[in-house]
């Protein structure tokens, strides 16, 4: 998974960060965590919110 966009992050311990997430990562007997650009590595469920801090441009120029 690749994520172009910055997203916010509410974790259950009350801590809030933006970030781009760089990978989520399934392994045999662990937990499923999402490796972030400039923050440590996330359980997935310690995370009780994530999404796109801006909505997606409707235009083509923005994509460039």
């Amino acid at each position: 998974m690749k994520l172009h966009r910055a997203v916010t992050v509410e974790l259950k311990n009350g801590g809030k960060f933006v970030d781009q997430a760089k990978d989520v990562v399934t392994e045999a007997d662990s937990p499923e965590w999402v490796q972030f650009r400039d923050h440590d590595r996330i359980i997935v469920d310690d995370i009780v919110f994530c999404a796109p801090v801006d909505p997606p441009s409707s235009s083509y120029d923005a994509k460039l």
